[in-house]
């Protein structure tokens, strides 16, 4: 999770990792990007970290061979699947269901959990029937819910999850979480007691969508903005943002379950939540538990996602689905707020784009990277303090200084009745 009130700089940003991940999923995608749908069928990077392209024909086969990738060959193309999953997205809507494209089986997996009752599994059956031997049904142990209850750091009337990455336009300052944490206009605190506010959600898209905004109380992250906390103190240094790849090693952090890590198994997966259908998440088999929704997912330094939901626990396992950071920010018209590989200092992204894939390691070798202490906030009253200090004052500061006041002034009175709210909430959790 980042936010300004739980992560921040590190006493030596040389030892945090800056690396980028290798090509594999890159060169997939785009042999999959010029030989079209109704020649391949997805890719995938394999346990040796090569990359995989499913295909229909033997001249496709070999354009993929010359380009040092392995080919695949499969009975069904990616327009094919993608027909199949237009079907599904048609049928009524069965709270509890779940699918994804499956490359490597060369199916659309429909998943439903403990909640389906019998003759909706029939329903389903016989619609999987209809659509041909393309699809696969499959029972899933526990529910698929959103993970929004249990756990701190961030807190409000709305519930508790954790933070994501934090993102900028330019001016202010956002943290970037799971759109089902609260609706626009929650007030975060990142204490029970609702003394310390961390800040209020702008944007909100959920369902359809799983990501929201919360602007910093202050407009600012602080330092170390860029940095993923891991638990125990520790933070990961984040670089760049990309797109997950079907067989990639991932890692997720969440403030329930803390640093856990596993490997993508599906992109463009659908969850029908009982709160609404959500698409293109990525799907993985890490495992999360509620109070973990919106917390980061990453490789090598890479922004992939923000948790959504999911089934199962960090004890049995599980299926978790994430929100794709790129198009999140696409949308929402956001940066990622970075590291400089060079080591430079911070800075923020450019604009998501088509090229900014990420792309795989071999899963027996990844590690989070290198991890270093976090410490450090800069907060509303240390901003003031700067702005008041003498040698700080120029032509104009003290107005500006005079007008941060007024507007700290007004928005504590206009909080008021959010954090009595708050209180009034969780008054049964307070020591």
């Amino acid at each position: 999770m980042v936010t300004r009130a739980v992560a921040s700089e590190p006493s030596d940003g040389a030892d945090l990792p800056r690396t980028l991940a290798q090509s594999a999923g890159d060169t997939g995608t785009g042999l999959v990007s010029r030989l079209g749908t109704s020649r391949t069928a997805g890719s995938w990077v394999d346990a040796e970290g090569r990359a995989v392209v499913a295909v229909t024909d033997d001249e496709a086969a070999a354009e993929v061979k010359q380009a040092g990738a392995e080919a695949k060959m499969v009975r069904y193309s990616m327009r094919d699947l993608k027909t199949a999953t237009s079907t599904l997205r048609s049928t009524p809507k069965v709270a509890g269901t779940a699918w994804s494209v499956d490359y490597r089986s060369n199916e659309v997996v429909v998943r439903a959990d403990s909640t389906v009752s019998t003759a909706d599994w029939n329903e389903l059956e016989e619609i999987a029937d209809a659509i041909g031997g393309s699809v696969r049904m499959e029972r899933a142990e526990g529910t698929f819910t959103t993970r929004i209850n249990g756990a701190q750091p961030i807190l409000s009337t709305a519930g508790r999850c954790s933070a994501g990455f934090n993102v900028t336009d330019g001016r202010r300052d956002f943290i970037l979480t799971a759109g089902h944490c609260g609706p626009t206009g929650s007030v975060w605190f990142s204490d029970s007691q609702g003394s310390e506010q961390v800040g209020r959600t702008t944007t909100q898209s959920f369902p359809g969508d799983d990501y929201s905004l919360v602007e910093y109380a202050n407009g600012r992250a602080g330092d170390g903005a860029d940095i993923v906390s891991i638990g125990e103190g520790q933070g990961v240094r984040i670089t760049d943002l990309g797109e997950a790849s079907v067989g990639q090693r991932v890692f997720r952090s969440g403030s329930t379950s803390g640093l856990r890590d596993g490997e993508v198994t599906a992109v463009d997966a659908t969850v029908n939540y009982p709160e609404g259908t959500v698409s293109g998440l990525i799907e993985t088999n890490v495992c999360a538990e509620p109070g973990d929704s919106g917390g980061p997912m990453f490789s090598e330094g890479v922004a992939l996602g923000v948790t959504s939901g999911g089934s199962g626990d960090c004890t049995s396992g599980g299926t978790t689905y994430f929100q794709p950071v790129t198009k999140a920010l696409a949308e929402l018209g956001m940066s990622l707020l970075v590291g400089a590989p060079d080591g430079a200092g911070q800075g923020a992204s450019p604009a998501p784009s088509a090229g900014a894939t990420q792309g795989a390691i071999a899963p027996g070798d990844a590690t989070p990277g290198s991890s270093a202490p976090v410490s450090g906030i800069l907060d509303a009253s240390t901003l003031l303090s700067r702005l008041l200090n003498p040698r700080n004052i120029g032509p104009g500061l003290l107005v500006m200084g005079g007008s941060l006041m007024a507007l700290v002034a007004t928005r504590y009175i206009r909080t008021e009745q959010d954090r009595k709210a708050y209180q009034r909430y969780y008054s049964a959790t307070w020591s």
